[in-house]
């Protein structure tokens, strides 16, 4: 198994999507133990740590994904459990134009400049403690249709298996994950926002600059 594992990642990047620009992000955990098994967990001691989402602490790595319209990867990174979500998104950004559609957790004014010097815009909704903010009527729409990428995880995890907790060996870990991302790219029904028109382009691309509501 080990010896797939530079093969899958080569062909990982292959079977990438392409990019229309209306991208989203977000990440998913990958615990490799139960919680009551951190302290003596010894197979990623060297490269798990701990880390805390909204449901839980968990022990293990996460995953971090950009998808387009049409639930398709275009980009997928690992770090460490411990690792802010805002953190490899310039990376993981590096090929993409347009708008990129996060959650709250991806709200930096650093990041919003580093990504809009690159030609990405960077939307998320506002937190309760900020101001409100004037944004077009169709990117106040594209926040309300991020859950898309949220059925991408779903399906990685409960249909793809990426994550378990009775990996024995680091190298294999990193295979079956890499199976599983490459194994979702050949499904033929992914998630998808269906704004596609039969030329493939998007359709209305977005609404006029001048169509502002305010966030409620």
């Amino acid at each position: 198994m080990p010896s797939a594992l530079v093969p899958l990642c080569c062909y990982l990047h292959r079977r990438r999507g392409e990019c229309s620009g209306i991208s989203f992000v977000d990440s998913t955990t990958i615990a490799v133990c139960h919680n009551r098994r951190i302290h003596s967990h010894k197979v990623f001691a060297d490269f798990a740590a701990r880390g805390k989402n909204s449901v839980d602490w968990f022990y293990g790595f996460k995953l971090h994904l950009i998808i387009n319209d049409c639930g398709e990867l275009l980009a997928v990174r690992l770090t460490p459990g411990n690792c802010d979500d805002r953190t490899p998104v310039p990376a993981l950004a590096r090929e993409l134009f347009g708008k990129l559609f996060g959650d709250k957790g991806y709200i930096s004014q650093n990041l919003f400049a580093s990504l809009f010097a690159e030609d990405v815009q960077l939307i998320t909704k506002l937190k309760t403690n900020m101001k409100n903010k004037l944004i077009p009527m169709f990117d106040k729409i594209m926040t309300r249709k991020r859950a898309i990428i949220e059925s991408v995880n779903d399906q990685l995890k409960n249909i793809s298996q990426i994550e378990h907790t009775r990996h024995r060996s680091v190298a294999n870990f990193f295979v079956n994950l890499m199976a599983g991302l490459v194994a979702y790219t050949f499904r033929e029904k992914k998630p998808s926002l269906g704004i596609r028109v039969k030329n493939n382009y998007i359709f209305r691309h977005w609404f006029s600059d001048a169509a502002y509501v305010e966030l409620s």
